[in-house]
């Protein structure tokens, strides 16, 4: 349950809005066994983070060109493909509801723009005018600098805003911009202690109080 008052809200995108964990899972586990690395390894670390974050983390002794070479060609083999893309329950109605009422709305992703675009599409959710793929921050998640980039295209402060969010780099990255945190889903960890949880959107409501807005469901 959740009962928040903010002046704006942020997004994260894959496993906070859209059901991407097929087409991910799949590209990671072949990375993996291509390398030799264990793809559950891969996937915990993966989850919420930058390509170019997971490829450092695991092949740290490659030069910086050929770590992006290829984290852009897993970005490629992502972006080519669908595969079970969908929305989290409830997650297309919730947007449109927030905008429709004029809440001010930024999708906050470790994801590129085209990739973030293309899922958004597929998983058929109102991309928000307000948008910071990875490509428009110096640092990705854990650091706060993506929601601080949304909350600032919104023209709030993130301390005003409620930010959905569902993996641990993530979490991270909410907290320490300021914002309230609500985890989406069922991931528990020293992170998430205290947080406000949804599972999905169905029958969170928006209303207007005063200059704000209450979400409560």
């Amino acid at each position: 349950m959740i009962d928040i008052v903010a002046s704006g809200v942020l997004f994260d995108m894959d496993g906070t809005l859209v059901d991407s964990t097929a087409v991910v899972e799949s590209t990671w586990t072949r990375f993996g066994q291509s390398r030799g690395i264990d793809p559950a390894e891969i996937l915990a670390f993966s989850h919420g983070r930058q390509a170019i974050s997971t490829i450092q983390h695991f092949l740290p002794d490659l030069d910086r060109d050929e770590q992006l070479r290829i984290a852009a060609e897993l970005v490629a083999e992502e972006s080519a493909s669908s595969e079970g893309i969908s929305e989290i329950p409830g997650a297309a109605a919730f947007v449109d509801r927030l905008l429709a009422a004029g809440v001010p709305v930024a999708l906050v992703t470790s994801a590129p723009r085209d990739l973030a675009s293309g899922r958004m599409a597929a998983a058929g959710l109102t991309m928000p005018t307000a948008f910071v793929p990875s490509e428009d921050v110096e640092h990705g998640k854990p650091h706060p600098d993506g929601y601080l980039r949304g909350a600032a295209l919104l023209g709030v402060e993130a301390s005003d805003c409620v930010a959905f969010e569902d993996a641990p780099a993530g979490l991270e990255s909410a907290i320490a911009s300021g914002a309230t945190t609500v985890v989406v889903g069922p991931h528990e960890s020293d992170v998430t202690a205290g947080l406000h949880r949804v599972s999905g959107y169905d029958g969170i409501t928006v209303e207007a109080e005063g200059s704000a807005f209450r979400i409560r469901g």
